[in-house]
């Protein structure tokens, strides 16, 4: 039979060239689909701390919570060390920004009861980041550079006190005293939810 001749010849279907957006929404969704995985991770990971504490935390633990294999975990955070790190970092970046927050005026006094109780209602509203950020260093860890930051920012008044020959006591038993009444108040009203603890509790203790 004759061949069809060129112009009755079905069109040749060319392949489709790509987009200009084909590239970047695959990326987009890598870039998602690997955010999701890590917010999981780490999610897994602050409730095996929230519940057990650091000594009962483990990669296979954390597998079996998560869903992800443990060649998966490491392949994101590298070891460890660097996911409980990157988990901290995570979860106070909220308080970082609410310690920033407090509006800082002429009286380091003032300021120092407005710095506190930021840390304080950080601490005390759910979900438990506070509790996470106390249970999960592990001893011979380096201080975490975000909480040292945190820290920092509120020690500045005393160190103001300090300057202007205000404090009664040494800065360190300052420093301390402090920081044991803040976190007195954080953490026993997260381990006895039973006790019927005064509505104003952390102002009334700041301000005295």
């Amino acid at each position: 039979r004759p061949r069809p001749s060129p112009s009755r010849e079905s069109p040749r279907m060319s392949p489709v060239p790509l987009t200009d957006t084909t590239v970047p929404d695959a990326a987009a969704r890598r870039l998602r689909q690997r955010e999701e995985a890590r917010q999981a991770i780490l999610d897994a990971a602050e409730e095996i701390l929230v519940a057990g504490g650091y000594a009962s935390f483990s990669m296979r633990k954390l597998a079996a919570r998560c869903g992800y294999t443990a060649p998966t975990i490491y392949h994101y955070f590298g070891d460890k060390l660097r996911l409980l790190d990157a988990l901290v970092e995570h979860r106070m970046t909220d308080l970082v920004a609410k310690v920033r927050a407090v509006r800082i005026g002429s009286d380091p006094v003032e300021n120092m009861r407005e710095l506190f109780h930021a840390f304080a209602r950080w601490g005390l509203e759910p979900p438990t980041h506070y509790q996470l950020l106390t249970a999960m260093r592990d001893p011979e860890a380096e201080p975490h550079p975000t909480g040292e930051r945190v820290r920092e920012l509120l020690e500045r008044p005393i160190t103001e006190l300090e300057n202007r020959g205000r404090l009664v006591a040494d800065v360190e038993t300052v420093r301390q005293a402090f920081w044991a009444l803040l976190h007195g108040l954080v953490s026993l009203q997260r381990m006895r939810p039973d006790v019927d603890w005064s509505a104003d509790l952390v102002e009334r203790a700041l301000r005295g």
